[in-house]
């Protein structure tokens, strides 16, 4: 647990998840909740629906990048596995 954790916070991690929730999220508020938007309707409960929309994008891409890196890190002893890890895109 503190292993992903700590590979969830790698700022490579951070910045790629970022990325992805800004561009699928907005994408994905622009089809659930354009509607809503056009005609100005945004009660708290809708912001509040808007955020999750963005968050879901941002959990995915770090618990999928975490993945990853821990599949990379259990294989057997490679040359490039720890130079791998370290990288920084």
């Amino acid at each position: 647990m503190k292993q992903s954790l700590a590979l969830a916070l790698k700022p490579s991690v951070v910045k790629r998840a970022l990325k992805y929730a800004v561009v699928v999220g907005s994408i994905l508020i622009a089809i659930n909740h354009s509607d809503a938007i056009l005609r100005g309707e945004l009660p708290p409960v809708r912001l509040f629906r808007m955020g999750l929309t963005v968050i879901v994008p941002y959990v995915v891409s770090t618990l999928s990048s975490v993945g990853a890196m821990r599949e990379i890190g259990n294989k057997p002893s490679s040359p490039n596995v720890s130079s791998q890890l370290n990288r920084h895109p």
